[in-house]
């Protein structure tokens, strides 16, 4: 089977998320062929440091043993069941207590998904049931940030605060309301502190659901670390202000921990890097190290006892998805939090941290270079066409995409958000492949800036 084979089959055949499908047309797939550690290799046998961890989620790198076995087991021994109507297994038992004991807050129940969309959906849905429990049924809006992302389903691209997964599908639906987003060097005023850009923003929040009516407020959703929006990390005293806003109002906080779990910012959770007390927490991605589709929600005692007696009331809880907990998934999710915990994963996230902090520190200096972010292991950088004034390429240039690909050409996988690039490598990586990745970051970036200069400061090359 040849390369190109394979390509025309792919662009015959396959609708590929997130991308110019007109393009691709043109430019067709990178085919990935197999992975190993923080390695992937394309079907022409070259090698790719994957710096994004795929989309966040490949925290354990791409070949894990003890993850695939321990699925072969539990396809041989129970390959599928549903959880509908007072049935369970036994993966799926244990981790839902695993979960609820690893919280970053105590809560009560878990209830399980395929996808980081369906769990936040499902938190949206929660979150109308438990109102309509409490006899408060116009308490429907939701609240999240401009930039921030929830997922693609309707309701959760609603939340998203990302306009081109809003353009022509009819979204945001109404009662989707947005609010600043917490990136203090794009945001921030002259002047400004970080803590007075947090107040700033609690005191739009609390103006906005004033305005709205605190009667019709149900919720506000936030990542711990906004991921896909650019890795925007909360400013000092954000959440703390934040929350301050939500339990005056009775506003739920849904913490969206879809990138954020399982150690990324160096905590099992984000909610426990920046003290945030959520009622429901979404978690996916790296629940199973991504080698099996799973999602959770934990729900808090107060929303659980809403919806045992709304289901009471009602005679049944109307929920649920075919592929809700499935024993494959679960258990491959077992195996992966008692990786993180038996193997210290977790707890040597902080020392790469550091490495990682240090390695692009001297980025700061790049003529290419605004802002350097990041917590744990989940860095960007901002791109700036003049580093005094802050201003940002024209979108029409892609800037980012130029530099993306220069590092893919690379041999390093990164991520063009908006005005940043982001770099998350899996937790497995070691303090040289940190290193390696910044390095071949650097260089696409040196290639980008002299592309431009080249061209008198009109293309990205």
């Amino acid at each position: 089977m040849t390369y190109n084979s394979l390509r025309m089959r792919d662009i015959s055949t396959h609708i590929h998320p997130q991308t110019n499908l007109a393009l691709h047309e043109t430019l067709g797939p990178t085919i990935m062929m197999r992975g190993e550690g923080a390695y992937v290799y394309d079907d022409d046998g070259k090698q790719y440091l994957e710096g994004m961890s795929g989309l966040w989620c490949a925290a354990l790198g791409m070949s894990e043993k003890r993850l695939a076995d321990v699925a072969t087991r539990q396809l041989n021994t129970l390959p599928y069941y549903q959880n509908f109507a007072h049935r369970s297994t036994e993966p799926a038992i244990e981790l839902a207590e695993r979960l609820l004991k690893v919280a970053p807050v105590p809560m009560s129940k878990v209830l399980f998904q395929s996808s980081g969309s369906e769990a936040n959906d499902t938190a949206i849905k929660l979150v109308w049931y438990y109102f309509h429990a409490m006899g408060q049924t116009q308490k429907r809006k939701i609240i999240a940030r401009y930039r921030s992302y929830h997922g693609t389903s309707i309701a959760s691209a609603s939340l998203t605060g990302l306009p081109h997964l809003h353009r022509d599908f009819n979204l945001p639906l109404e009662g989707f309301l947005h609010v600043t987003c917490p990136h203090f060097y794009r945001e921030g005023q002259p002047g400004e502190t970080e803590e007075a850009f947090s107040t700033r923003l609690a005191e739009e929040l609390d103006q906005l659901i004033l305005a709205e009516g605190p009667e019709t407020v149900g919720a506000f959703f936030a990542e711990p670390v906004m991921g896909t929006g650019g890795v925007i990390v909360p400013p000092a005293g954000y959440f703390e202000k934040i929350q301050a806003v939500l339990r005056k109002h009775d506003v739920l906080l849904v913490a969206d921990e879809v990138i954020t779990g399982f150690g990324r910012t160096g905590n099992w959770w984000g909610s426990q890097t920046y003290d945030m007390k959520p009622d429901i927490v979404t978690c996916a991605k790296a629940l199973t190290a991504a080698y099996m589709p799973l999602s959770a929600l934990l729900i808090s005692e107060r929303v659980y006892q809403g919806m045992r007696a709304q289901s009471e009331k009602i005679g049944v809880f109307g929920h649920g998805y075919t592929y809700g907990a499935h024993p494959v998934a679960c258990a491959v999710g077992v195996e992966a939090l008692r990786i993180y915990e038996e193997d210290g994963i977790i707890d040597n996230v902080p020392a790469l941290a550091a490495r990682m902090q240090a390695a692009m520190a001297p980025l700061a200096d790049h003529p290419l270079i605004g802002e350097i972010r990041g917590v744990g292991l989940m860095w960007a950088v901002e791109l700036v066409r003049d580093k005094q004034s802050k201003e940002a390429f024209a979108p029409d240039m892609q800037f980012g995409l130029g530099v993306q690909n220069r590092a893919f050409e690379r041999g390093l996988v990164c991520r063009s958000l908006g005005t940043g690039i982001a770099l998350a490598p899996p937790l497995i990586c070691t303090e040289e492949q940190i290193d390696e990745i910044v390095a071949r970051f650097t260089q696409a970036l040196d290639a980008s800036l002299d592309a431009y200069s080249a061209s008198g400061g009109t293309s990205c090359g």
